[in-house]
Protein backbone atom coordinates (compact mmCIF):
# COMPACT_ATOMS: atom_id res chain seq x y z
CA UNK A 1 0.00 0.00 0.00
CA UNK A 2 1.28 3.43 -0.95
CA UNK A 3 0.61 6.48 1.27
CA UNK A 4 0.30 9.49 -1.02
CA UNK A 5 -0.34 13.19 -0.56
CA UNK A 6 -3.92 14.32 -1.23
CA UNK A 7 -3.51 15.60 -4.81
CA UNK A 8 -1.55 12.62 -6.20
CA UNK A 9 -4.08 10.35 -4.45
CA UNK A 10 -6.97 12.05 -6.26
CA UNK A 11 -5.10 11.74 -9.59
CA UNK A 12 -4.52 8.01 -9.02
CA UNK A 13 -8.14 7.57 -7.94
CA UNK A 14 -9.28 9.19 -11.19
CA UNK A 15 -7.05 6.78 -13.12
CA UNK A 16 -8.53 3.81 -11.23
CA UNK A 17 -12.07 4.94 -12.06
CA UNK A 18 -11.19 5.39 -15.74
CA UNK A 19 -9.61 1.93 -15.94
CA UNK A 20 -12.68 0.30 -14.42
CA UNK A 21 -15.37 1.96 -16.54
CA UNK A 22 -16.10 -1.11 -18.67
CA UNK A 23 -15.21 -3.86 -16.23
CA UNK A 24 -14.24 -3.88 -12.57
CA UNK A 25 -14.86 -2.02 -9.34
CA UNK A 26 -13.14 0.51 -7.15
CA UNK A 27 -13.56 0.33 -3.38
CA UNK A 28 -12.97 3.45 -1.31
CA UNK A 29 -12.90 3.30 2.48
CA UNK A 30 -12.60 6.13 4.96
CA UNK A 31 -11.82 5.80 8.65
CA UNK A 32 -10.54 7.76 11.60
CA UNK A 33 -6.89 7.17 12.41
CA UNK A 34 -4.14 8.78 14.41
CA UNK A 35 -1.44 7.06 12.31
CA UNK A 36 0.20 5.97 15.55
CA UNK A 37 0.51 2.52 17.04
CA UNK A 38 -1.58 1.48 20.03
CA UNK A 39 1.49 1.67 22.28
CA UNK A 40 2.24 5.24 21.18
CA UNK A 41 -1.39 6.27 21.72
CA UNK A 42 -1.39 4.77 25.24
CA UNK A 43 1.81 6.65 26.11
CA UNK A 44 0.30 9.90 24.85
CA UNK A 45 -2.85 9.30 26.94
CA UNK A 46 -0.87 8.62 30.12
CA UNK A 47 1.19 11.80 29.60
CA UNK A 48 -1.94 13.83 28.93
CA UNK A 49 -0.98 14.75 25.38
CA UNK A 50 -3.83 15.24 22.92
CA UNK A 51 -4.04 12.82 20.01
CA UNK A 52 -4.62 14.36 16.59
CA UNK A 53 -6.93 12.15 14.57
CA UNK A 54 -6.93 12.25 10.79
CA UNK A 55 -9.06 10.70 8.08
CA UNK A 56 -7.37 7.73 6.43
CA UNK A 57 -8.68 7.11 2.91
CA UNK A 58 -7.89 3.91 1.05
CA UNK A 59 -8.82 2.98 -2.51
CA UNK A 60 -8.31 -0.32 -4.32
CA UNK A 61 -9.34 -1.89 -7.57
CA UNK A 62 -8.26 -5.37 -6.51
CA UNK A 63 -4.83 -5.08 -8.08
CA UNK A 64 -3.53 -1.78 -6.75
CA UNK A 65 -4.11 -0.12 -3.38
CA UNK A 66 -3.45 3.54 -2.62
CA UNK A 67 -4.09 5.59 0.49
CA UNK A 68 -3.82 9.08 1.88
CA UNK A 69 -4.31 10.83 5.18
CA UNK A 70 -6.26 14.09 5.42
CA UNK A 71 -6.18 16.41 8.42
CA UNK A 72 -8.99 18.55 9.76
CA UNK A 73 -7.62 21.67 8.05
CA UNK A 74 -7.61 20.14 4.56
CA UNK A 75 -10.76 18.03 4.70
CA UNK A 76 -13.12 20.54 3.03
CA UNK A 77 -10.90 21.04 -0.01
CA UNK A 78 -10.29 17.30 -0.29
CA UNK A 79 -13.98 16.49 0.09
CA UNK A 80 -14.93 18.93 -2.67
CA UNK A 81 -12.38 17.43 -5.06
CA UNK A 82 -13.40 13.89 -4.13
CA UNK A 83 -17.08 14.67 -4.73
CA UNK A 84 -16.29 16.11 -8.16
CA UNK A 85 -14.42 12.94 -9.13
CA UNK A 86 -17.27 10.73 -7.93
CA UNK A 87 -19.89 12.73 -9.82
CA UNK A 88 -17.83 12.54 -13.01
CA UNK A 89 -17.34 8.77 -12.86
CA UNK A 90 -20.70 7.54 -11.60
CA UNK A 91 -22.31 7.50 -15.03
CA UNK A 92 -24.12 4.22 -14.41
CA UNK A 93 -26.27 5.89 -11.77
CA UNK A 94 -27.59 8.62 -14.05
CA UNK A 95 -31.25 8.44 -15.03
CA UNK A 96 -31.88 7.38 -18.58
CA UNK A 97 -34.76 8.58 -20.67
CA UNK A 98 -37.36 5.86 -20.96
CA UNK A 99 -40.36 5.71 -23.21
CA UNK A 100 -43.68 4.82 -21.67
CA UNK A 101 -44.86 1.42 -22.90
CA UNK A 102 -48.37 2.73 -23.52
CA UNK A 103 -47.15 5.73 -25.48
CA UNK A 104 -44.72 3.59 -27.48
CA UNK A 105 -47.46 1.09 -28.40
CA UNK A 106 -49.84 3.93 -29.33
CA UNK A 107 -47.19 5.56 -31.53
CA UNK A 108 -46.56 2.25 -33.34
CA UNK A 109 -50.26 1.85 -34.10
CA UNK A 110 -50.45 5.40 -35.49
CA UNK A 111 -47.47 4.77 -37.77
CA UNK A 112 -49.01 1.55 -39.09
CA UNK A 113 -52.39 3.25 -39.60
CA UNK A 114 -50.89 6.13 -41.57
CA UNK A 115 -49.26 3.77 -44.09
CA UNK A 116 -52.59 2.28 -45.28
CA UNK A 117 -53.76 3.53 -48.67
CA UNK A 118 -56.90 5.66 -48.74
CA UNK A 119 -60.03 4.29 -50.44
CA UNK A 120 -61.81 6.36 -53.00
Amino acid sequence: MVLLQADPFLNELTTMFEQSTELGSVWVTLKRSSLKSKVQRNKMNTHGQPIEYRCLIRATNGKKTISTSVGAKDHQRFQASYATILKAHMTALKKRERKDKKKAVGADKKEVGSKKPKRA
